[in-house]
């Protein structure tokens, strides 16, 4: 077995772990494997083990590797920033979103989105820990956003995403969570059917799934160090 095919699979079985240590049922979460820098040959890999839903940050690599792997039934999330040039390019290639923070930005995949593709699922980035150097709209301001982003056309709001700051401890790791899985639950309370929280990385996957993540994002535990 090769080195990406054991991490998925021990990354499967932590993920299965953390979800019976919080009660859950394992089909709750959903694993997104982030392939960002990695050659199409790594995610063929990953799929030749049962994976088929991708993250990607940096668009230009992304739609190379859409291109080289056009013959696998693939699920290509775009996880990075979004520059308003690019919008065209992740409405037309990507079946996810998860980091509007922005309304022109959704405005622009909505119009964007071709016609004869399904609504594009979008997530709302919150900067929960309200960090000046990432991307996010403040919390206090996605209640005013994820109504308006719920009303486009031609796009789907399923829920947040976020990136909370690197923290030492599974109670620090699970609090700024906890804020998310609350603020998802008081959109709902006002009308809105969101059923996505993605959040969680490689090393703190375990304490996202305890708050509710259905969606972890991890990369260096199945295809290694950058």
């Amino acid at each position: 077995m090769t080195a990406i095919l054991s991490n998925l699979q021990a990354t499967r079985e932590a993920i299965a772990q953390a979800a019976r240590a919080a009660h859950r049922n394992v089909t709750e979460v959903r694993l997104l494997a982030v392939s960002k820098t990695f050659p199409a040959m790594a995610v063929r890999e990953a799929y030749s083990g049962g994976q088929t839903a991708f993250g990607e940050n940096y668009l230009q690599e992304a739609l190379a590797k859409i291109g080289a792997l056009r013959d696998l039934p693939l699920e290509w999330h775009f996880i990075g920033p979004i520059q308003s040039n690019k919008t065209r390019a992740i409405a037309e290639s990507f079946a996810w979103v998860h980091s509007v923070d922005r309304l022109k930005i959704a405005e622009r995949l909505s119009a964007q989105r071709p016609s004869n593709l399904p609504p594009l699922n979008i997530c709302l980035q919150v900067n929960v820990s309200e960090e000046e150097s990432k991307s996010g709209v403040a919390a206090e301001d996605a209640v005013q956003l994820a109504q308006q982003l719920a009303r486009l056309p031609h796009i789907k709001l399923r829920g947040l995403m976020t990136i909370p700051a690197p923290a030492v401890g599974e109670r620090e790791q699970r609090a700024p969570f906890a804020q998310m899985r609350a603020l998802l639950e008081r959109l709902n309370s006002q009308g809105l059917a969101l059923d996505t929280l993605s959040m969680g990385m490689s090393h703190d996957y375990p304490a996202a799934i305890k708050e509710g993540a259905t969606i972890v994002r991890i990369g260096t535990a199945i295809f290694g160090q950058r």
